[in-house]
C-alpha cells in the first residue's frame, strides 16, 4: 500500500506536458496498430486510453481536444486502411458517432475527478494538507465503535505548539504557515499509515493511534516529540510542543468526550512550564483509576 500511495504522488506531481505528450504518444501507437491489423478488428476501446489519461490528469479542455483529434485519427484509418462503406457519407456519420462517444467519456471523467476533489477538500486543511477536525471526528467516531466492538485499546493526542502567536508576530502569517506545514509533514514522516494527523484551528492539533495502548503511545510520543523539537531547531524556531496523551483500554462514551479528556491533558501541561507530555490512561472497566502523568523532553 505504501508503494501504491508513492507512486499515485509521483504520478499527481507530472505536469500537464508530460501528460499530453504521453497520451500523443499512446494515441499515436494505437492508431499504427489499428491500421496494421486492419478494418477486421475493432480498437474503439483502446482510443479510450489516451483520451482518459489527459482528461484525468489534466483538464477537460485538453480532454476534448484529445477526443477530436482520436475521432479524426480513427477516421483516417478507416480510409487509409481499405474500409468500405456503401456510402461516402457513413464515415462521416461513424466520425461523428466515435466523437460523441469520446465526448462523453470526458464529460464522465470531469464529472468524476471533481467529485473526487471535493471529497478530499471536505476532509483536508487547506493551509497544511491535513485531515480537518470534521474528518477527525468521523475517524474517532469509527474508531471507537471498533474499539467498542473488538475490545482493543486506542490513543489519541492533542497537540498545541507553544508560543505560535510570537512566530506570526515577528516573522509574519506567511511564516506561521510555514511552520504549520512543517509540523504536519513531521508528524506524518513519523507515524504510522494508519495513523491520522488532524488539524483541529490554529496551532492546535490531533493524532489518532489506532490499537496502540500505553506503553506504544509513550514511545511514539515521544519520538513526535524529539523530531518535532529538532525540526523547529533546524528551522531556528523559538517554539515548543504542549501534548496531552490519553490511551483508552475502554472506550469513552462519546467523541466529545475523547476530545476533552485530550484537551484537558494537553492544558494541564500548558499550566506546568509547557513543552512536555501528559499520559492519561482510561480503563473504567477494568476498575483502574485514571493515572496522570508529566513527561519533559530533554
Amino acid at each position: 500500500m505504501d508503494i501504491y500511495k508513492k507512486a499515485v504522488r509521483l504520478l499527481e506531481e507530472r505536469s500537464n506536458s508530460f501528460w499530453i505528450l504521453l497520451g500523443i504518444v499512446a494515441l499515436g501507437a494505437v492508431g499504427i496498430i489499428d491500421y496494421s491489423t486492419g478494418p477486421e478488428f475493432s480498437f474503439s476501446l483502446f482510443y479510450l486510453f489516451p483520451i482518459a489519461l489527459i482528461s484525468w490528469f489534466t483538464n477537460y479542455k485538453f480532454g476534448i481536444v484529445t477526443a477530436v483529434v482520436s475521432a479524426g485519427v480513427w477516421a483516417l484509418v478507416d480510409i487509409l486502411s481499405g474500409a468500405s462503406y456503401s456510402l461516402p457519407i457513413i464515415y462521416f456519420w461513424n466520425t461523428m458517432i466515435r466523437l460523441g462517444f469520446f465526448l462523453l467519456t470526458v464529460f464522465f471523467l470531469e464529472v468524476a475527478r471533481t467529485l473526487n476533489n471535493e471529497k478530499a477538500l471536505a476532509r483536508t486543511d487547506f493551509t497544511t494538507n491535513a485531515a480537518n477536525g470534521r474528518f477527525f471526528h468521523t475517524m474517532l467516531e469509527r474508531e471507537i465503535a471498533r474499539s467498542t466492538r473488538y475490545h482493543s485499546p486506542f490513543t489519541i493526542a492533542y497537540v498545541d505548539i507553544d508560543d505560535f502567536k510570537s512566530i506570526n508576530d515577528t516573522f509574519g502569517h506567511t511564516a506561521g504557515d510555514g511552520l504549520l506545514c512543517k509540523v504536519v509533514d513531521c508528524m506524518g514522516k513519523n507515524l504510522r499509515k494508519t495513523d491520522l494527523v488532524a488539524r483541529l484551528g490554529g496551532d492546535e492539533f490531533a493524532i489518532l493511534l489506532p490499537e496502540v495502548g500505553e506503553d506504544a503511545a509513550r514511545t511514539t510520543i515521544l519520538k513526535i516529540q524529539s523530531k518535532l523539537l529538532a525540526k523547529m531547531q533546524e528551522n531556528h524556531w523559538s517554539v515548543t510542543f504542549s501534548i496531552g496523551v490519553v490511551t483508552f483500554i475502554d472506550p469513552p462514551q462519546s467523541i466529545d468526550e475523547a476530545i476533552s479528556m485530550a484537551d484537558r491533558a494537553m492544558y494541564s501541561v500548558k499550566n506546568s512550564g509547557k513543552n512536555k507530555a501528559s499520559y492519561i490512561t482510561h480503563a473504567i472497566n477494568t476498575n483502574r483509576s485514571i493515572m496522570n502523568s508529566f513527561e519533559e523532553v530533554k
